[in-house]
């Protein structure tokens, strides 16, 4: 470079465009600045500095947003278009390097320091200059893009920066990179950095040709089979043979194209349906891998429902079908608000744990109604084949997919709510045990690739909501307990039974029956009497039969022509119903001796049971009766053991159990009970009897005992305390640890019920017996 001189200069940013010295080209110009700028340029020597913008997208740029280095250009022409931008003819002329921003107000003034370049070549640049030549040269009879025309300008240039320029001006380069050469100073490392590129250039035309040949023998091939395939489907037709393996085969390919299946899902099925059309049809294997390919194409792969995300609607429609669960839709709604705000949260499993009747199997229904997501129904009562939940190898007799694939068909979406009924009834035998094989299907970090054993292929279960329900969940295998998210249920007091009974129940009943409301008028007290006397359940199911009983009985006596308008009030409830099957309250209507009321947690909820002692001269043989398990025989050697270690504190014969056959009788002794909340109730009911004091009537209990008198806590207070309410007891002895437990138990049950926790049996003595001591 020679000596550099300065200059004032109005400055044009310029857009993914670059201009070299010595280029012409047309610029269309509309930002306001650069139209003053170009107007500045016009007043004087029609001379203007082009610099290039680092991003395309800035419609403003300042001073940090152009590239220092940039060309000196002429306006050789100026032209106003209709649109209102100014297309200009400009010419560049040399480098140069902006110093200093002078003015961006209303245009760009720069302080330019322009770069003037040596026009001699030396040797060592004549060399290279040689070499970029024949680069080119190549390079265009490569790319076809450049006219030969531009070749023979080009190769008439013996100054080496200005080649170098022009080349660049040619090739398909970015932005930053003719920007590159625009700053590369050094004519040398300008002619090198040139013949890089040209050479990189040539290898990219050079694999780009290579794939355009394969493509298109890829393309000549296709075109050959499908001009063939079309000629035997007309030489078919014109045979009518149309129905014969090959439209088979082609029905088989369409249904493959449709289904919409992940790549390797369609490789392997179009490589089954290769085998299929090579076997003949007589052979038995033809068929087996035909019944593959359809269910391959019947399983949804990538369809998916939209959620319906909308929490207000989702509580709505909760409400409409069930009447309180409150935790149960909270859980549905926390479910949809985060997936609301991620879109990616994965199906949760949940439990709907709780007796029969409760509303587990329609709520499951309701949360598909919800989210607007398909259904389906699988039940696991009796389940005892692995091969049910894995389905069967495809190298036997009359192999299927397993009942979850099966599932996944039906529901005809990837996102489904599946429902798994009755989990805690699945059993095993020598097939396998088919709890294991659901422990891969309901664990959220692998269900995205469940395996089937006919399918082979990974099936991703990870975005359906799977839905359990049991009785019992102590059946249920603790593996598969903590996959899944519990949810109790524990049965409706006697209000909420009151509410489903007008709002649900009696609606539904009295439609199917054919009736209307002005036919058929069922008193609220009529209602509560069936409630009291007629059922006795934890849930609603045979509150309904006995709703649908009063609506048969109505429409007979409507049909018959007896009456034209049935009223049932309380008075009438027993024409239509019978005598009344149970009696309201079981608590005892005196204080007894030797018996006490104790509270039982059941599949079916919870419900009172009396826990008789009585003593005969004897030598001392303790004898249990009831069908008690071992957990509950425990109990009662715990509180035998307990009270002959304090026999002189509850003044109580030292040597009673010398003199004394002792009985313990659990009434109701067909049902089997078991379970660790006995044992307050056997030694108040033991000490009892020892002492002569009476238990007091209203009481109920619950609570393990320890051999020194420390009282445990128990599982299912809400159950028991329903049960209590029920039986018409108003005070209720338990543990102290379950004091937590107290307000999962409804208001209404609440108010009714006066709760009393111990922690030692002294205290449970103290609250449970009447009477002075012997």
């Amino acid at each position: 470079m020679s000596e550099n001189t300065q200059r004032k200069l109005p400055m044009l940013p310029l857009r993914g465009l670059l201009v070299y010295p010595t280029m012409v080209l047309h610029l269309d110009v509309g930002r306001d600045k650069s139209v003053q700028a170009l107007e500045h340029a016009m007043v004087d020597e029609h001379e203007i500095f082009l610099a290039t913008q680092k991003e395309i997208s800035i419609d403003e740029p300042d001073q940090s947003d152009v590239y220092k280095v940039g060309t000196l250009a002429k306006v050789n022409q100026m032209l106003k278009l209709p649109n209102g931008t100014i297309r200009v003819l400009v010419e560049g002329i040399q480098r140069g390097k902006i110093n200093e921003f002078i003015d961006q107000d209303k245009f760009f003034e720069v302080n330019v320091e322009l770069l003037d370049e040596r026009q001699e070549a030396t040797v060592e640049e004549q060399a290279l200059m040689r070499n970029v030549l024949d680069q080119f040269e190549q390079y265009i009879q490569m790319s076809k893009k450049i006219s030969q025309e531009t070749l023979a300008s080009v190769t008439d240039i013996i100054e080496p920066g200005r080649l170098a320029d022009i080349i660049a001006s040619h090739l398909p380069l970015k932005v930053a990179q003719k920007q590159d050469v625009l700053e590369t100073f050094d004519l040398q490392e300008r002619l090198q950095k040139i013949l890089r590129v040209l050479s990189n250039e040539k290898e990219v035309l050079g694999l780009e040709k290579k794939i355009g040949q394969r493509v298109k023998k890829s393309m000549e091939k296709t075109q050959k089979e499908y001009y063939l395939r079309e000629q035997m489907k007309a030489i078919q037709k014109e045979l009518g043979e149309k129905e014969g393996k090959e439209g088979e085969i082609a029905e088989l390919r369409e249904k493959i194209e449709a289904a919409d299946m992940p790549d390797a899902i369609e490789e392997k099925a179009y490589k089954e349906l290769k085998r299929y059309d090579k076997i003949p049809s007589s052979s038995a294997e033809s068929s087996v891998i035909r019944n593959y390919i359809e269910w391959l194409v019947q399983i949804p792969w990538k369809n998916e429902t939209e959620d319906l995300l909308d929490i207000h609607r989702s509580q709505q429609i909760l409400d409409e079908d069930h009447y309180g669960l409150e935790k149960v839709k909270e859980r549905v709604l926390e479910y949809l608000a985060v997936q609301q705000l991620t879109n990616e949260l994965k199906g949760p499993i949940l439990c709907l744990a709780g007796p029969p009747g409760v509303g587990k199997t329609s709520l499951a229904r309701s949360i598909s109604r919800s989210l607007g997501r398909n259904f389906v129904r699988m039940s696991l009562g009796g389940v005892r084949d692995e091969a049910e939940i894995r389905g069967h190898r495809r190298t036997y007799v009359g192999a299927m997919p397993g009942r979850i694939i099966q599932g996944m068909k039906k529901a005809g979406s990837v996102n489904p709510v599946f429902l798994l009924d009755e989990i805690d009834k699945m059993a095993s035998d020598f097939r396998g045990d088919p709890s294991a094989a659901m422990l891969e299907v309901l664990d959220p970090e692998q269900n995205n690739s469940f395996s089937d054993h006919f399918i082979e292929e990974p099936y991703d279960l990870s975005k359906t909501m799977f839905v359990t329900t049991a009785n019992n969940i102590a059946a249920i295998p603790a593996p598969l307990m903590d996959r899944m998210e519990v949810i109790h249920i524990a049965g409706y007091t006697e209000v909420e039974k009151l509410e489903i009974a007008k709002e649900y129940l009696l609606p539904k009943q009295v439609k199917d029956h054919g009736l209307t409301k002005g036919k058929l008028q069922v008193k609220e007290e009529a209602i509560r009497k069936v409630i009291r006397f007629y059922t006795r359940e934890a849930g609603v199911r045979n509150l309904e039969r006995q709703m649908a009983t009063i609506c048969r009985k109505a429409a007979k006596l409507i049909v018959s022509g007896e009456k034209k308008r049935v009223i049932v009030t309380e008075n009438t409830i027993e024409t239509l119903l019978g005598k009344p099957k149970f009696r309201y309250g079981k608590a005892e209507a005196e204080d007894q001796i030797g018996a006490a009321t104790g509270l039982a947690y059941t599949t079916g909820g919870g419900d009172t049971l009396t826990i008789e002692v009585s003593l005969s001269p004897g030598k001392g043989k303790l004898t249990l009766t009831g069908k008690l398990g071992d957990v509950m025989k425990e109990s009662a050697q715990a509180a035998f053991s307990y009270i002959r270690s304090k026999s002189e504190e509850l003044s109580i014969d030292p040597e009673f159990n010398e003199k004394n056959d002792i009985h313990i009788h659990v009434p109701e002794g067909a049902v089997p009970k078991d379970g660790p909340s006995a044992g307050i109730t056997m030694a108040t009911a033991l000490i009892s009897a020892l002492t002569g004091r009476s238990v007091r009537k209203e009481v109920g209990m619950t609570g393990e005992i320890t051999l020194r008198g420390r009282v445990l806590p128990i599982g299912g207070l809400k159950e028991k305390a329903m049960s209590a309410h029920r039986a018409g007891l108003t005070h209720i002895i338990m543990p102290k640890e379950n004091e937590k437990d107290l307000e999962d138990i409804p208001e209404s049950v609440r108010k009714d019920l006066t709760f009393i926790p111990v922690s030692h049996l002294d205290e449970v003595l103290k609250r449970a017996l009447v009477g002075k001591k012997k």
